[in-house]
């Protein structure tokens, strides 16, 4: 089988490490068929698509919407790394998931406006399918209505024609969406876990998300919370694209010719 491509940007190790062993865990692959990039480590470099049956982008400490004199050299140099990726994928409509830092830049690549308008702090909320949702190909399986952990400080805020709303919440109108028909991001975290949000929270208690006094306030919700719904994204994932199953449901196009003009509908 080919495997699928998991890129983290987060620079603790033990973090880093966590993160991977969740989506090996919560996929059903193994770490040999989920190859990992850290790309807070070194340049993303240039994809063998055909190698690869889909790609997922993990959450971040990054976001797309901080003012550029604010961002490290690491974090800029991320963020052309991926918007050059996203040409291809989107051109190609390759299988991508974007986890929360996803929406951000697959929003912005879109053109979507990403700002601080409806940031979550680190919870479990209560994500509600649209209308898309319900039939999609990828989501139609899960709930109606289902409970996931969030925690992020930036949202897209003014959705364009490209991008196709697909999950909502009360207070974050864009909790998932689909771009093209194999191009997906969730707001919330399908990798997490009571033991690994738990994890998560304590790894990022001086980050911004929330104030350090109430971890444990945070942690003691959590553990009353049912979010194994929100895991079936990344079981449908693997599912939906794993080659040797049902493979791509988008037309994939040929790879282009070396030279060959990209376009982008980033900012």
């Amino acid at each position: 089988m080919k495997p699928f491509l998991l890129i983290t940007t987060r620079g603790e190790d033990d973090v880093a490490a966590h993160e991977h062993a969740a989506y090996c865990r919560l996929t059903g692959l193994l770490p040999d068929e989920l190859e990992w990039i850290r790309a807070d480590r070194a340049p993303i470099g240039t994809i063998e698509f055909a190698r690869y049956s889909g790609i997922i982008l993990a959450g971040s400490p990054f976001t797309v919407s901080e003012p550029e004199d604010r961002k490290s050299a690491t974090e800029r140099r991320v963020e052309r790394e991926l918007a050059a990726l996203l040409d291809d994928v989107v051109r190609r409509d390759f299988p991508f998931l974007g986890v929360c830092y996803g929406v951000g830049t697959i929003g912005s690549h879109q053109g979507a406006r990403v700002d601080r308008t409806y940031g979550e702090p680190s919870q479990a909320v209560r994500i509600s399918l649209t209308a898309a949702g319900r039939t999609d190909a990828l989501l139609h399986e899960l709930p109606p209505s289902f409970d996931a952990f969030v925690g992020h400080k930036e949202a897209i805020s003014e959705v364009p024609p490209s991008i196709t709303v697909l999950a909502s919440s009360p207070t974050c109108p864009v909790q998932a969406f689909r771009v093209g028909e194999n191009v997906y991001a969730t707001q919330f975290h399908p990798e997490l876990d009571t033991a690994a949000f738990t994890s998560r929270v304590r790894s990022y208690a001086g980050h911004g998300y929330f104030e350090p006094s109430q971890v444990d306030t945070i942690i003691a919700t959590a553990e009353a919370a049912d979010v194994r719904a929100s895991h079936m994204v990344l079981g449908r994932f693997v599912e939906e694209y794993l080659d040797s199953r049902r493979g791509h449901r988008g037309a994939m196009p040929p790879e282009p010719p070396a030279g060959a003009p990209t376009y982008s509908k980033s900012a």
